[in-house]
């Protein structure tokens, strides 16, 4: 049984850090595509980050340069760091695992598990 398992998320000034991790069980990382979602209210679930399991990262346009997504295998956990943080950065973000390789943006309905959630806000 898979589970994904998110921590980390709150409240942050516009600028600040912020790490969110995510533990995994009962998945082979060499086998799956790890990434970050993020939705807000209203919007669509959107692809943020992801690394597969030759360690290939990829990210969207809007968090180049400024969130680094990355794991520790010892721990079975995916991290999130995000730097320089924006309000538009504000949502709940979900650990997502996908079957296979990826080194591009990953659709929603690629995703074969979801954690449930955790909430940044980023305020002004």
């Amino acid at each position: 049984q898979v589970q994904l398992v998110e921590s980390g998320g709150g409240l942050v000034q516009a600028g600040g850090s912020l790490r969110l991790s995510c533990v995994y069980s009962g998945l082979t990382f060499s086998t799956y595509t790890m990434g970050w979602f993020r939705q807000t209210p209203g919007k669509e679930r959107e692809f943020v980050a992801s690394m597969n399991g030759r360690d290939i990262t990829y990210y969207t346009d809007s968090v180049k340069g400024r969130f680094t997504i990355s794991r520790d295998n010892a721990k079975n956990t995916l991290y999130v760091e995000m730097n320089s943080l924006k309000t538009e950065d504000t949502a709940v973000y979900y650990c997502a695992a996908t079957f296979g390789y990826y080194a591009r943006s990953i659709r929603v309905d690629d995703v074969g598990y979801w954690g449930k959630g955790a909430l940044v806000t980023v305020s002004s």
